[in-house]
């Protein structure tokens, strides 16, 4: 009977998480990170992606986060969410490395199952335009998005090691780093909502 409660316990810190990441709490969204990271890793790397791409699916999955995060109603299966999202854009950044052999065949009436080469070719547009608005950011900032977010997961202790930020302003760092490049992606029109 211990486990009911343990997985209402869990439900219930999941919708405290999202609710305090919503109004800015960067130790909660710190707290999604360090929980739900390797699970999108590992969903990514299971597509078998070059690196960069999937460290792009798991950076995309983040933003798809960022922009959602409000419409999730039901906490408990924000894992399941996150995987599922992160399957989609791996199967898109997947679809848009196949789309001269997709266009190769014969059209027919049977349903792409990754979505149009219209499609295919905004989220490269977007996962591209995504990447060059990180580069804008202040050497800082974007140090800290590339450690927490493109390549191997780090832990906010070998973060600290390596590029010398103190723990306690990693949190806050990286919540106005998102906000900037949010800020960013509005200001260049980018709609990263059509494609989620």
């Amino acid at each position: 009977m211990d486990e009911p409660s343990a997985q209402a316990g869990s439900a219930a810190g999941t919708a405290d998480l999202l609710r305090a990441a919503r109004a800015g709490d960067s130790a909660a969204w710190e707290e999604i990170v360090r929980s739900y990271g390797g699970l999108l890793w590992a969903t990514a790397r299971s597509f078998r992606l070059q690196p960069a791409d999937a460290g792009d699916a798991v950076q995309l999955t983040w933003l798809r986060l960022i922009e959602n995060c409000g419409r999730i109603e039901n906490s408990e299966r924000l894992g399941g969410w996150l995987k599922t999202t992160a399957r989609r854009e791996c199967l898109r950044i997947s679809g848009r490395a196949t789309h001269l052999a997709d266009s190769a065949e014969p059209a027919g009436d049977s349903a792409d199952p990754v979505g149009s080469l219209e499609d295919r070719v905004i989220d490269a547009d977007t996962a591209r335009a995504i990447r060059a608005l990180v580069e804008e950011l202040p050497p800082r900032w974007r140090t800290l998005i590339h450690a927490l977010y493109i390549g191997v997961p780090r832990s906010y202790s070998e973060i600290t090691e390596a590029l010398g930020i103190p723990l306690g302003s990693i949190g806050p760092t990286r919540t106005r780093a998102l906000h900037r490049l949010r800020a960013m992606i509005e200001e260049r029109g980018l709609d990263l909502a059509m494609v989620s």
